[in-house]
């Protein structure tokens, strides 16, 4: 056989590692759900002319071909027709914007949806970015107007998902466009977007170089680039950033708007999740696409790992010639964050397994004896499973040990009671298949915290 060679950026983990990212997966269900949220799955490909439209990302696509299409086709196979040629989406936004105006007539707006599928990106793998990962979306959508107070909603619903998660502790930061603009605006800058790329380049080549493209490339003054260093640097816990804005120089009706905005979405979600959310003005990427308040998510100690949950309003995911469809939306990379949770020892299984109990085989003729005991242990939510073979006892408990399986289940020939083992202990005792539990820690394979793991016993 010829050797098996990896392909990097797309994660295989092994069972214990895939536990923590079903994880990760049931906490997003369970409190999305928890919030009225209803999941959705949309298909796989798009037409590749409706994932380019923005015309900036064509190598990161990866084209969907027929082994046989030019077979079949003949000549006309080799020529790409973008109108017909299918791509395996990049994120969940363009296949929401189509699902809204493919269902719309069936839709009850505002939707609130959830959405956790893979994506696939063509780009260049390296730490906590993969060419096929798990994506997690959760978006509200209005038909022609959509509530201000659904930013903080959304944002509220978020921390209170990365809250279960057993990360350590985590910020939100949060910036509008309605007060970047206005203040750009209101000390003489009216190139925005020039404004924004540039401030946007601040974590990776500072303020100093930063300053050097406001004067270069958006014909800043010396005053007018420090004013902009100056606004990007404010980060409050509450609404004081406002003063400080005023105090650089900002002022006018949008400015004042873009305040409101974002002291109402600072209160609210601190309201609801104490201690997440932080005003931070540097916050740049996106402001050319979202509209209102913008999203970003850090995990300290793991600032390198950059924004783990982004998002913000979009007052045009997608239009017809009857209505508009503004959103809210947030989304996590959540495999980036299972291989952040995974390689930093955030999180770890407290077993490979989800069997709780294995049913030992004294030998072949007996084994009806224990698939009606694994039965009954099943009738009652207990996973279990039946040794695969009529080994010797202690080969059984040492296949258990191995799988990390706490209890091994002994079947009675002779009619007398069953007993069951705890591998670990090796505590036994007389059990009934139909009444026995056992320790509410050990009925289901547990996500341990940091601080868990390093007390727990290795996982096998």
């Amino acid at each position: 056989m010829a050797k098996i060679a990896a392909l990097s950026g797309f994660p295989e983990w092994l069972p214990a590692e895939r536990l923590v990212e079903q994880h990760v997966i049931d906490v997003f269900r369970e409190v999305a759900e928890l919030h009225g949220f209803s999941g959705i799955e949309t298909r796989a490909v798009e037409p590749l002319e409706q994932l380019l439209r923005k015309g900036e990302i064509d190598k990161e696509v990866y084209v969907l071909r027929r082994l046989h299409a030019e077979e079949e086709d003949g000549a006309e196979a080799g020529r790409e027709d973008r109108s017909r040629t299918l791509g395996l989406h990049f994120d969940l936004t363009v296949p929401l914007a189509r699902y809204v105006l493919e269902h719309q007539n069936d839709l009850v707006f505002p939707l609130r949806r959830f959405q956790i599928q893979k994506v696939w990106r063509g780009e260049r793998p390296q730490d906590g970015r993969f060419r096929e990962f798990y994506q997690a979306d959760l978006d509200v959508i209005g038909q022609d107007t959509l509530p201000g107070h659904i930013e903080a909603e959304v944002a509220t619903v978020m921390a209170e998902i990365l809250d279960r998660l057993p990360l350590p502790a985590f910020t939100i930061h949060a910036n509008t466009r309605r007060l970047s603009e206005g203040f750009f605006r209101s000390i003489g800058l009216e190139d925005q977007a020039a404004v924004l790329r540039s401030l946007d380049k601040l974590p990776k080549i500072g303020p100093d170089a930063v300053r050097e493209l406001l004067l270069a490339e958006v014909g800043a003054s010396v005053e007018q680039a420090q004013a902009c260093l100056d606004f990007a640097s404010i980060r409050t816990r509450d609404a004081s950033f406002a003063d400080r804005v005023r105090e650089l120089g900002g002022s006018g009706e949008m400015v004042e708007q873009g305040i409101a905005e974002l002291t109402s979405v600072l209160e609210r979600v601190e309201a609801a999740v104490p201690g997440v959310i932080m005003a931070d003005l540097s916050i740049a990427r996106g402001l050319d696409y979202y509209t209102g308040t913008v999203f970003e998510t850090f995990v300290t100690g793991h600032e390198a790992l950059g924004s783990v949950c982004s998002g913000g309003r979009y007052d045009a995911l997608a239009s017809d010639n009857r209505h508009t469809y503004p959103g809210v939306g947030l989304s996590i990379g959540l495999s980036r964050l299972v291989s952040r949770l995974l390689s930093a020892g955030l999180a770890t299984a407290s077993r490979s397994v989800p069997t709780c109990v294995l049913v030992s085989v004294a030998d072949e003729q007996h084994r009806h004896l224990s698939e009606a005991a694994a039965r009954s242990l099943r009738s009652r939510g207990i996973s279990c499973e039946v040794a695969p073979t009529a080994a010797k006892f202690g080969k059984q408990i040492r296949y258990a040990d191995r799988r990390g399986i706490p209890f091994i289940w002994f079947p009675s020939a002779d009619g007398g009671a069953d007993q069951v083992k705890d591998i670990r202990s090796g505590h036994q005792v007389e059990a009934d298949a139909a009444a026995w539990q056992p320790p509410a820690e050990d009925l289901t394979a547990r996500i341990l915290g940091a601080g868990e793991a390093q007390d727990a016993p290795p996982t096998r």
